[in-house]
């Protein structure tokens, strides 16, 4: 894929104007009854990479790129390209792209399962956000990481996505973000990790965040407790969970996987596991962290996965509805959540460690996959940020350690509280583009985490 690089993007293309008249422009050409569904992922992003508090790497990204999928019958093709910015350019490309494709359909053979939105509809969002000043981001960082081995990477600026049809049908997103992410490291190589993700970026807020992780840099100096392998009362943070519920729900709530058996939730699908009645997951457009429509031409919908402890619907999208008799409710092509939300509980955060008394506190997970798919068994290292607590205080850090335990068990006889205060975690993914989506996640108190070696 080609990208502009420099220091700062110069002379940024109006991206929906642009997308928009290739829109038109592709619908004057098809020919007879064929179909297009044209998708568009742009971007104007700002990066910046540390090291040791210092910037190691640097610049900025404008970029386009078009998704062109031809109908004819139950007959399709498709084709992914570039855009530069230039219309008359890019027209010419489309035009391009076009013909291939339509030569491509002479021999391509119905799809079975092919299925797409017909309507007309338009839909909307642009929210402005507050983002950090480039400059003034490396100006504090210096300032707050004096001392400090600090190594970080921030994303940060404009993503936009777009869809139109032949139908008529029409979409724009296109919000401001950031996702910044570090780590700060003691000489004896552990680190404790932080994220500051959103749209209104505060520098105290920032600067909090970098002070809270420095203060418990004299505890990672302690001697580490090494535990025997056993079950511990554990308190997990908003980031360690998103490591389990983001492993366990990548197909596990897809409608194919259900229908097919092959779903890591499937117990709880089939009623045979319920979790505690406090639990609450939704895919959660209201979020506006990602698109309301699909790559299908179907606007996308709030979908309950888990309601009280229950489950309620699955996610699915076009292919499947087709295949297995289902309405399709805007699901993307994998079925994954792109904006899954827990409802919070009654846990506050300052209470958090005397709630939890004696035990484990979680900051985070690592390496997370399955171990006994269909019993949702899963197993990681614990590594940055657990620490070993006594009497509501943090007394060392934890030796890496091995965990294998059930989501089942962790959301349903284990679960003791959730905290009240869900936090925003954004998709930190720029492979290819940066992404869009993430969680909304509390942390959660439990009376026992499986720890192995």
């Amino acid at each position: 894929m080609s990208q502009f690089i420099s220091s700062r993007a110069a002379n940024p293309v109006d991206w929906q104007r642009h997308f928009m008249s290739l829109a038109e422009a592709i619908e004057a050409q098809r020919q007879g009854a064929e179909t297009t569904l044209s998708s568009f992922a742009g971007e104007q992003s700002d990066f910046i990479r540390f090291n040791a508090g210092k910037v190691r790497q640097t610049g900025s990204v404008s970029q386009g790129k078009l998704t062109l999928r031809l109908i004819d019958g139950a007959r399709q093709a498709y084709s992914t390209l570039t855009v530069c910015g230039d219309l008359r350019q890019d027209i010419d490309d489309v035009g391009a792209a076009l013909a291939t494709l339509r030569e491509g359909l002479r021999d391509a053979a119905d799809d079975p399962h092919l299925l797409f939105d017909t309507s007309k509809w338009e839909r909307s969002t642009q929210r402005s956000g507050k983002l950090p000043d480039p400059d003034g981001l490396l100006r504090s960082v210096a300032q707050l990481a004096e001392g400090l081995d600090f190594v970080g990477f921030y994303a940060g600026g404009t993503i936009v996505r777009g869809f139109a049809s032949t139908s008529g049908s029409r979409g724009w997103y296109e919000v401001d973000n950031f996702n910044f992410s570090w780590s700060l490291y003691d000489p004896s190589g552990r680190a404790i990790k932080t994220t500051y993700a959103g749209d209104d970026w505060n520098d105290a807020v920032f600067a909090r965040k970098v002070e809270q992780a420095a203060t418990r840099l004299t505890v990672l100096a302690r001697t580490p407790r090494a535990l025997a392998p056993g079950k511990y009362r554990a308190y997990l943070a908003p980031d360690a969970l998103s490591e389990l519920l983001g492993t366990a729900s990548w197909r596990g709530f897809s409608a194919q996987t259900q229908a097919s058996s092959r779903s890591a939730l499937y117990k709880l699908h089939v009623g045979e596991v319920v979790v505690d009645p406090r639990v609450s997951i939704s895919e959660d457009l209201s979020l506006g962290i990602t698109p309301g429509f699909n790559e299908d031409g179907y606007l996308r919908e709030n979908v309950s996965l888990i309601e009280a402890g229950r489950s309620v619907e699955r996610l699915t999208n076009a292919r499947s509805a087709r295949e297995y008799g289902l309405t399709p409710n805007g699901a993307l092509t994998d079925e994954a959540p792109a904006a899954l939300a827990m409802q919070g509980g009654d846990l506050l955060e300052e209470d958090v460690l005397a709630k939890l008394g004696t035990g484990l506190y979680i900051g985070n997970l690592w390496y997370v996959n399955f171990s006994d798919r269909m019993n949702c068994r899963l197993t990681g290292m614990t590594r940055f940020a657990t620490f070993w607590v006594e009497n509501g205080e943090i007394v060392a850090p934890l030796e890496a350690m091995r965990f294998d335990d059930s989501l089942y068990r962790l959301l349903g006889s284990e679960l003791e509280q959730i905290g009240a205060q869900a936090e925003l975690l954004l998709s930190d993914s720029t492979w290819g583009e940066r992404a869009t989506g993430g969680m909304q996640l509390p942390g959660i108190l439990v009376r026992s985490f499986e720890l192995t070696l």
